[in-house]
């Protein structure tokens, strides 16, 4: 009876049509919801469960036992406060790179922006490897100072910076670059001063945009795993870490268990505060279009700020990279590249120069699933109308960016060994644990222009006939063929990186790069050392070609997300 009131007085067709868009988003659902329940909840389930389920019962005090014990109190803390100083010194040195990025029309600025956002995308085993050939034995500092930094916080939180300054210069860029200037100048000629114009006007819009940053940020960092892996030494572990060496090394799948709870907790409170953020970033703003807001610098003060950040980009983004290149060719003739045809019967089965096919390989599997999965759940979310348990999914498709990637890979192993899911001998499993990391990039890429997608559009399609298929086919994926393509290539680059979860499943006799690396650099030996120097700057120029395409593919970036 209430559905019958409710639908007194519309119009029959109208009706009939909007139960047969909520038929198909449910359809459109089921895909997306079915990989996530076998290739995300089942495995970290069962790695909780093999920990904490003994006897037929839950053993909660476990908690209690674990959080207890001094040296994984340390390991909390130094995950939180490493995340923390990460996360305040990203955004001050960051922030101003956002303003002139933003409001500054200057030669090379897209370049620029492309220079920027490769760290991003790098492998952080590659962030790692290059902070090496920088800070480590026989860096850069090492040769000229006699100074080492590795294994020490401060190797650790440069690293961080270098990997996450593209994510404030892209959320708070992009927001500044479309604010109406002419506020804050209409509070300059009402007598403020421009530091209190900025700080009353500016400010406060770019708030939510500065919050939802520094929590990207802070769930990067609090997460990471191949940057304090490789740099952190035995002094220091971050939660991912605990958790790796107590599952690789210790077998301790209950400590592991309680830890993964742990980040998860922590994960779904920092995902909340970052979904309020993003809310009120959305709706309590009045945007213009960003292409008439930059202008060239004026004065010596404005090209002194733009030749300040142009200098930080090129120490602390570039040197790092080139110092990486330059240590991989400091053996006469290629050598180090040279070696890496040759299989050394100790760290691999096949020659290392193997990982390159593999990782290609496995990276285009990975990118042709997370799109497919991608696009059907952001084609779920797009309408505004979605119901809350949709919405809610949109939440849970963030998820692998923060849960323990470790567990994942190892929950593979434990939960996908029975058919008809046993997958361990497949070399599909590693494609598999990719896209996890790679779908809610395709989601988050597409989602904002397939809302900005009239709706009227399809709703005259469907008057005429056309299914929900063809709708889709004829109306949206025209124009939204661009953010395909972009989503595409952010997935084959995240795939290409990942490591927490392909270094436990990843065969001996297919390895990825980043495996590749992580196995040359536990070698003693200056030939392992340059051999993995030489793999991870073929794997940063492979990363590094695949953003210079996005960028050509993207154009002009008008919404400040990735």
């Amino acid at each position: 009876m209430v559905l019958a009131r409710s639908e007194v007085g519309h119009d029959p067709a109208r009706v009939r049509r909007r139960r047969a868009g909520n038929a198909a988003r449910l359809g459109l659902m089921a895909v997306p919801v079915a990989f996530f329940a076998l290739f995300f909840a089942y495995p970290v389930t069962a790695i909780v469960r093999r920990g904490l389920h003994a006897g037929g019962s839950w053993q909660w005090g476990q908690f209690t036992q674990v959080l207890g014990r001094s040296d994984i109190r340390h390991v909390l803390w130094f995950t939180t406060w490493q995340a923390l100083a990460s996360t305040a010194l990203t955004l001050l040195i960051a922030l101003p790179g956002a303003y002139v990025l933003a409001r500054y029309d200057f030669p090379g600025r897209h370049l620029l922006r492309a220079v920027v956002t490769v760290p991003f995308v790098l492998p952080t085993v590659v962030v790692g490897t290059a902070f090496l050939a920088l800070l480590g034995r026989g860096g850069l500092l090492d040769e000229l100072w006699g100074v080492r930094l590795d294994t020490t916080v401060w190797a650790i939180l440069l690293a961080h910076v270098f990997f996450n300054y593209a994510v404030v210069v892209r959320t708070v860029g992009g927001l500044w670059a479309q604010l109406d200037p002419r506020q804050e100048e209409a509070a300059r000629m009402l007598g403020a001063s421009p530091l209190t114009a900025w700080r009353k006007v500016t400010l406060p819009a770019l708030a939510p945009a500065v919050a939802a940053a520094a929590l990207m940020v802070f769930l990067f960092t609090f997460t990471s795993f191949g940057v304090v892996q490789i740099l952190g030494g035995p002094g220091f572990s971050t939660l991912e870490v605990e958790i790796y060496r107590q599952t690789s090394q210790m077998f301790d799948l209950t400590t592991a268990a309680v830890l993964t709870l742990v980040q998860f907790l922590a994960l779904g409170a920092i995902l909340a505060v970052h979904a309020w953020t993003v809310r009120r970033r959305e709706t309590a703003l009045k945007l213009v279009d960003a292409s008439r807001t930059a202008r060239r610098p004026r004065g010596a003060g404005q090209w002194t700020l733009l030749a300040a950040v142009v200098a930080v980009i090129a120490v602390l983004l570039l040197l790092p990279l080139a110092v990486l290149v330059r240590r991989s060719l400091t053996a006469p003739g290629f050598g180090y590249y040279r070696a890496l045809t040759d299989p050394d019967g100790g760290t691999f089965l096949v020659a290392p120069i193997h990982a390159v096919g593999a990782s290609l390989s496995c990276a285009a599997a990975a990118t042709a699933v997370a799109v497919v999965v991608g696009s059907l759940a952001a084609a779920a979310l797009a309408r505004r109308d979605a119901g809350r348990i949709v919405r809610g999914f949109d939440a849970l498709l963030m998820l692998p960016l923060g849960v323990s990637a470790v567990t994942v890979g190892f929950g593979f192993l434990i939960a996908l060994d029975k058919p008809p899911l046993d997958l361990r001998q497949s070399w599909f499993l590693v494609p598999l644990a990719q896209a996890l990391v790679g779908v809610p990039f395709v989601v988050r890429t597409m989602l904002p222009v397939l809302r900005a997608v009239d709706a009227r559009l399809r709703e005259a399609a469907a008057v005429l006939g056309a299914s929900p298929w063809r709708v889709w086919r004829e109306v949206d994926l025209p124009l939204v063929r661009r953010a395909l393509l972009v989503a595409a290539g952010f997935a084959f680059a995240v795939s290409l990186g990942e490591f927490g979860a392909t270094v436990f499943i990843a065969r001996p006799d297919n390895p990825t790069l980043p495996v590749a690396v992580a196995r040359l650099l536990a070698r003693p030996g200056d030939l392992n050392y340059g051999q993995a120097m030489a793999l991870s700057t073929i794997l940063m120029v492979v990363c590094a070609v695949a953003l210079l395409v996005l960028e050509r593919l993207r154009g002009t970036d008008r919404t400040g997300e990735f």
